[in-house]
């Protein structure tokens, strides 16, 4: 058998297929391939946890089905990261928390039970921000992710861990969770595709929940064509999950052909924000300029509310994350400080001690815009406001068929440059949570590098259920620019 090189595990699952049908490479090769690529990695720490035994026991069942010529699921040979905040059975679920360093989940989540359906192999855990709260990856409990391209800089976050398993080849594709952009913001720092699905499109069964009415699992990988057979293995309606949608789900793979001339919009409230690297900018609208004189329809067209975005997304995800992470009170499970002498001091002293400093940040936050006196001043005005964001979102997309924006403001920044000032950290997101809040669909491109060496991309939302065109624009971006 031939070598098993990154070259072929970057250029996607149906080249590497053809060569497991062929027999000149084998899933354990795979397997083995990247476990050994991880141990010279360690230092990124992208990975919380290998399953190697489990993974290479999987390796040789799938080997032996191969040999006998039965029937393939659709992402054989796909080995997998899956962000520390989705359920596995039998393996431990931290959620990058002390508040759970020992806890081992009970159950699949669905998506999990999708891919091992399809054949994929999971690999292990993913490093994240505690519970997913940050942009940074700065805030996880065991220690942050580095950016494989310039180790001085953050991976992104919250789901960096997953960015970088895939930028460092440490495995061909992750699963990461978005709340306001914590899948395609790691993507654009990290030159990888990160894609944020219709909420709804994939179950939530079986995610920690951060803000429950805006997270949404999605992957990250190298192609797109790897993109659309993940989605196409996980997607569609599950009874555990009364918000999954129960629109027919394509066969995204089979559609990624050019698209039809296209009517797009982009704001230049986004490209001439002061907060945007100039270079950024510049990019964006040679990127215009482009489709332009490749005959697509490319307008300007008001953002009205682009100072409202961050603010509602906060106290709104907020005022969730207070009343999710209630259930972590040192009581059933997770983390109990044994020094306690009553109830009320177990709750208080296991939360003050196992939650990381972002995350009391936030439950505080929210319960501050949750309590009495508050309420209709903060949260009930909030959600006035996302309304409006949405039916002014939808206005656009009625004229247009995609949105095109920078995903970031900047690259990836340095490790600690953004630690100490909260309302920077939290501005890092200003380009994303315009999807989270709406529930649309929205993609991360790398098309671009910065003069300072490090990778950004670019952004296009679609409407509800507009995966398939969001995957063939994004196919025709990658092979034409």
């Amino acid at each position: 058998m031939s070598a098993v090189s990154d070259s072929l595990l970057r250029s996607g699952l149906h080249a590497v297929q053809a060569d497991l049908r062929a027999g000149t490479i084998s899933v354990r090769q795979i397997v083995e391939h990247y476990l050994r690529v991880n141990r010279d990695k360690q230092h990124l720490n992208a990975f919380l946890e290998i399953f190697e035994h489990d993974a290479l026991h999987q390796a040789d069942e799938i080997d032996a089905r191969v040999r006998s010529g039965k029937p393939m699921g659709k992402l054989f040979g796909m080995v997998i990261g899956v962000k520390d905040v989705i359920s596995i059975k039998g393996k431990r679920l931290t959620a990058s928390s002390k508040v759970l360093d020992d806890f081992e989940s009970l159950y699949n989540a669905t998506v999990i039970d999708r891919l091992r359906h399809a054949d994929a192999i999971i690999l292990g855990r993913c490093n994240c921000d505690e519970f997913a709260m940050g942009s940074s990856n700065e805030n996880s409990a065991f220690g942050p992710v580095l950016n494989d391209l310039d180790n001085t800089r953050v991976s992104g976050g919250s789901s960096g861990g997953s960015a970088v398993a895939v930028q460092a080849g440490l495995c061909m594709a992750t699963l990461g969770s978005e709340t306001g952009g914590s899948i395609r913001q790691p993507a654009s720092f990290t030159g990888t595709i990160g894609f944020k699905p219709t909420y709804g499109r994939l179950s939530r069964y079986g995610l920690i929940a951060f803000a429950s009415s805006f997270d949404q699992i999605g992957p990250i990988t190298n192609t797109v064509e790897d993109m659309a057979l993940m989605m196409e293995a996980m997607a569609g309606q599950d009874p555990h999950d009364a918000t999954s949608s129960p629109e027919p789900v394509s066969h995204y793979s089979e559609h990624l052909d050019a698209p039809k001339k296209l009517r797009i919009a982009y704001y230049p409230q986004t490209l001439d924000n002061p907060k945007i690297d100039p270079e950024i900018s510049a990019a964006m609208y040679g990127l215009i300029d482009k489709l332009r004189a490749d005959g697509h329809v490319v307008e300007s067209c008001d953002l009205k509310y682009l100072d409202y975005l961050v603010p509602t997304y906060y106290v709104l995800t907020t005022a969730e994350a207070s009343s999710n992470l209630s259930r972590f009170s040192g009581i059933h499970y997770g983390f109990r400080d044994m020094e306690a002498e009553d109830m009320e001091s177990v709750i208080r002293r296991s939360r003050s001690k196992g939650f990381g400093k972002e995350v009391q940040r936030r439950i505080m936050l929210g319960t501050f815009v949750l309590s009495s006196g508050y309420y209709d001043a903060y949260y009930t005005r909030a959600q006035k406001v996302r309304r409006i964001i949405r039916d002014d979102t939808a206005e656009t997309l009625s004229s247009y068929d995609l949105i095109l924006l920078p995903t970031t403001p900047t690259t990836a920044f340095k490790l600690g440059e953004k630690t100490t000032d909260p309302i920077e950290m939290y501005l890092a997101d200003i380009f994303t949570v315009q999807a989270n809040i709406t529930g649309l669909p929205a993609i991360s491109v790398p098309l671009f590098r910065h003069s300072n060496g490090m990778p950004f991309g670019a952004q296009l939302m679609g409407n509800y259920n507009s995966e398939e065109l969001l995957f063939s624009v994004t196919s025709y971006l990658l092979k034409n620019y």
